[in-house]
């Protein structure tokens, strides 16, 4: 066996599956805010296109995707961040899902060495961490608190370790945080990582949750194109269907950018075998053509938000994100302790901050906060802020 494989953790729904292993929920109707699932209505006319292509079952498809799809995406890409043009055949990559791809991707572009550092935010989506391992690499995690706007400090990270370092995950708007990179720091990591020569791969599932129609988050290749860049060299974006149209079992997404690095992650990729089903090409092509959907959903996320916070003000530490589905509240006791009262008193369930980071320069960031995830209907979620409001008057 990879020996790798014993220097992973739990994944945090199991621990969260043993932190109430010894408890026995409310009477009540079971609210989870601890899983990032959308469960917000699939847009229509995806499903039907996705119904009338099931006869490309009948066929294998190719790793790289249908042209519809990349042409799709390119159009996408370059209306909703600016680019002056992104060559379908080229820069786009149509993947299943970020998840699978951010783990592949390390898999592909890190030189396994004692010396290797990949480099992430802390706290961070799991995937950036095992990636890491299994590639070989060291992690390297940079603390995300109040104090820095909940991003990482960029400025705090040594030559050595920029020297080191062969791959940046960045997560923006980031999971949990909600916290946005803006275009000077995103253009001065690009910098960074061609007088270095790592690699960004910028995880940008949430961009297309925001608060403000006016001011949409920024993204990597975005950074790029401002510096008079069409090349993004040294730099990837990953993005997916599932926040943004509801899609999260289609699992289609895709990866973006220098040219020189899909090529070689195109080969890996053809060996991997995973090429997305021709039907789910399709209905991801119809979906990365239509923004009405997209819109709605954003303002159903809203009205969720506005009311949960109008519930929670005065009695628990929240504010909205700028970004994202997730709120990240400090907790009057210890994370852990308040979800298990909350599941055993309210049978709500969140996810306790220390499971999504690691202990860095002697700082767990998510320790005495929690992840809750406004995914549910609004009925559900409303309900889920007055059960926790009761909660935490026996705090």
């Amino acid at each position: 066996m990879n020996p790798n494989l014993e220097l992973l953790q739990p994944y945090p729904f199991e621990r969260l599956r043993q932190l109430f292993a010894d408890l026995e929920p409310a009477d009540k109707t079971a609210i989870s805010l601890s899983i990032g699932e959308p469960r917000h209505a699939a847009p229509g006319f995806v499903l039907q296109v996705l119904g009338q292509s099931l006869a490309g079952v009948a066929k294998y498809p190719a790793t790289a995707g249908m042209p519809e799809l990349r042409e799709a995406i390119a159009a996408w890409l370059s209306h909703r961040f600016q680019l002056a043009g992104i060559d379908a055949g080229e820069q786009v990559l149509p993947v299943n899902g970020t998840r699978e791809a951010l783990f592949a991707f390390a898999q592909a572009v890190v030189n396994d060495s004692p010396e290797a550092l990949v480099m992430s935010p802390n706290p961070f989506y799991q995937i950036y961490e095992g990636a890491t391992l299994l590639a070989g690499a060291r992690p390297h995690f940079l603390n995300c608190g109040p104090e820095t706007g909940f991003l990482p400090d960029f400025r705090e990270i040594s030559e050595h370790h920029w020297q080191r370092c062969q791959l940046l995950y960045l997560c923006s708007p980031g999971n949990p945080t909600g916290a946005v990179l803006d275009l000077t720091t995103l253009q001065e990591l690009v910098g960074l990582a061609r007088e270095h020569d790592f690699i960004i791969a910028s995880d940008e599932c949430y961009s297309e949750i925001y608060f403000d129609e006016q001011d949409p988050p920024p993204g990597l290749l975005q950074a790029c194109a401002m510096m008079g860049d069409s090349d993004y060299r040294n730099c990837v974006v990953f993005h997916s269907l599932s926040k943004r149209s509801n899609l999260p079992g289609l699992r289609s997404g895709f990866v973006a950018g220098d040219a020189r690095i899909l090529r070689d992650f195109l080969l890996y990729r053809t060996y991997h075998g995973c090429a997305m089903p021709p039907h789910h090409q399709l209905a991801s092509a119809a979906a990365w053509r239509d923004e009405e959907h997209v819109l709605s959903n954003r303002q159903l996320y809203r009205q969720k938000f506005t009311a949960v916070l109008e519930e929670l003000d005065g009695h628990l530490d929240v504010s909205a994100p700028q970004a994202g589905f997730y709120l990240w509240p400090r907790t009057p006791v210890s994370d852990i302790e308040l979800a298990r009262r909350l599941y055993q008193q309210e049978n709500v369930t969140v996810l306790p901050g220390r499971f999504l980071a690691r202990t860095a320069n002697g700082v767990n960031p998510g320790e005495n906060r929690v992840r809750m995830a406004l995914v549910a209907e609004p009925e559900q979620c409303i309900e889920a802020a007055r059960r926790i409001v009761r909660c935490l008057a026996s705090c």
